[in-house]
């Protein structure tokens, strides 16, 4: 027998995505609910949930308003038939995916399944929630060459994550990485990877050949690497092109993804090459482009093909200096402040 080539492209499991609010069985006790979501650019997300005995597992809740409540609700009625949840998991803290965690394991006093460092940051940020932006957060964007405008901009919608989240839990069930979950008789293999988020978790059935993905890994976009005023020094891209090497060798080419935005496809090992050489070659860009002194907002040229608007702007600077940090963890960068207050970044 010889083996067959990798895939050249993608191969998805439907052409057509599902109606928003929707579930689909994609093999026998794993469903998919795809979700709406009120945002410009990003209007759904995929949720999933496992059939385990005669009760339940959802992993990943949605955002925490009211339209994603009642499509839960009426998926608990005519989907589970009115079944139990025992276990909520949730991939990573954003509040898309987290977002009824807490309203969900309150309504089936279900715990809740999360890495350490989603839960805790999690729970960190929507405490966040009516303090007005630290003093920490304006130096980094005034360093980052914010205008005062775009500084103000910043301070009105500080502690805005929390209002977008129910209440975590006080407590929950740590995963780590390589932990088994058992659902209806599967073991669940926990992947954790870094760089869009500190800890994040992958589910990997080998009896299936399944992967829930969350945004780790999604067939169409690149998942956004920031930089956040939390951790300035931070080097997110590494880890995320880490994780990405880490993937290609835990699952199977052939596994099937099931994505947190897009359509489940096939071809992990292809994509991840693509995301690996798409960051290598934007930081190759960024280097050329730092020839000559530039400020964190003078590079969005050689990493965006979008505009930048008030909408964006803090997560395309957040990945801008993800791109400037990891150049100068490698030594090709270095950093000093200018008579204005703002970093320069110069190519050695």
């Amino acid at each position: 027998m010889t083996s067959q080539p990798p895939p050249s492209r993608l191969t998805f499991f439907t052409d057509t995505a599902p109606d928003v609010g929707e579930v689909t069985e994609i093999v026998d006790g794993v469903f998919w609910l795809r979700m709406s979501l009120p945002m410009a650019g990003l209007d759904h997300i995929n949720l999933y949930f496992l059939r385990d005995g005669d009760e339940f597992v959802v992993v990943d809740t949605g955002l925490g308003w009211h339209e994603a409540m009642e499509t839960w609700r009426r998926v608990f009625k005519d989907n589970m038939g009115g079944a139990h949840v025992n276990r909520v998991i949730c991939t990573h803290l954003h509040p898309d995916h987290a977002g009824l965690a807490g309203w969900m394991c309150r309504k089936f006093d279900a715990p809740l399944l999360m890495t350490m460092g989603e839960y805790f940051l999690c729970r960190l940020m929507a405490a966040d929630t009516g303090n007005p932006a630290p003093e920490e957060g304006v130096l980094f964007y005034k360093r980052a060459g914010f205008t005062d405008e775009q500084i103000e901009l910043y301070k009105s919608k500080f502690g805005g994550f929390g209002k977008a989240i129910s209440p975590l839990p006080n407590g929950y069930q740590r995963i780590r990485d390589e932990d088994n979950i058992e659902i209806d008789g599967r073991n669940w293999r926990v992947i954790i990877g870094s760089g869009h988020s500190p800890e994040h978790a992958c589910l990997y059935s080998d009896d299936l050949n399944i992967m829930i993905s969350g945004d780790q890994l999604l067939p169409n976009i690149s998942s956004n690497v920031s930089v956040w005023p939390t951790e300035p020094e931070g080097n997110p891209l590494e880890d995320w092109i880490t994780s990405c090497h880490k993937l290609k060798t835990a699952i199977p080419e052939d596994t099937l993804v099931l994505p947190a935005h897009g359509i489940p496809f096939r071809g992990a090992h292809l994509r991840l090459s693509k995301l690996i050489k798409h960051h290598e070659q934007a930081l190759e860009r960024l280097h050329k482009h730092c020839l000559q002194p530039k400020r964190s907002t003078d590079v969005y040229p050689v990493l965006f093909r979008r505009s930048i608007n008030d909408g964006n702007r803090s997560m395309a600077v957040g990945e801008s200096i993800a791109h400037l940090n990891c150049l100068i963890e490698r030594g090709k960068v270095e950093r000093s402040l200018n008579e204005a207050g703002h970093y320069i970044y110069r190519s050695k």
